[in-house]
């Protein structure tokens, strides 16, 4: 059928399945394990969002700019005005802290998507989404 789908059949040339490539089934597994309405066991749970964190950072608000809630994602265009008001949720807080270093993960593509709040400016960065480690980033104990 294609590089990435094999169809199985029995002897009598009945369907009996079909065989994707590690590349197509990291595409497809959510849409197939909730239209089949099974829960993925080996799924690592996402820790909840550190809202608390964002609140404390907003408290201590120093900068220059008012609080900045708009988020894009320069990879799948998904963007919101308000993060925090969205339902469902386009963008996910994955961390922030008093030193104005901010990070999101774009719900549509996975990106990380980091915001930099500097004392006069705000530099922001995405990153695509990677499913393995650079493992020359790794860290790295000599002894």
């Amino acid at each position: 059928m294609s590089d990435h789908i094999n169809e199985l059949f029995d002897r009598d040339g009945n369907l009996i399945g079909a065989l994707l490539s590690a590349e197509a089934w990291t595409v497809v597994k959510k849409q197939v394990l909730d239209s089949l309405g099974i829960v993925d066991k080996h799924a690592q749970p996402e820790k909840p969002e550190p809202v608390a964190d964002w609140e404390t950072l907003k408290e201590y608000w120093d900068f220059e700019y008012p609080v900045d809630t708009d988020v894009t994602c320069e990879h799948c265009g998904n963007t919101t005005q308000d993060w925090a008001s969205d339902d469902p949720r386009r963008f996910r807080l994955t961390s922030a802290n008093l030193a104005g270093l901010v990070s999101f993960k774009c719900m549509q593509c996975q990106s990380k998507i980091v915001k930099k709040h500097f004392k006069d400016e705000l530099k922001t960065e995405c990153t695509p989404y990677r499913d393995s480690k650079d493992t020359s980033k790794e860290g790295r104990y000599s002894r």
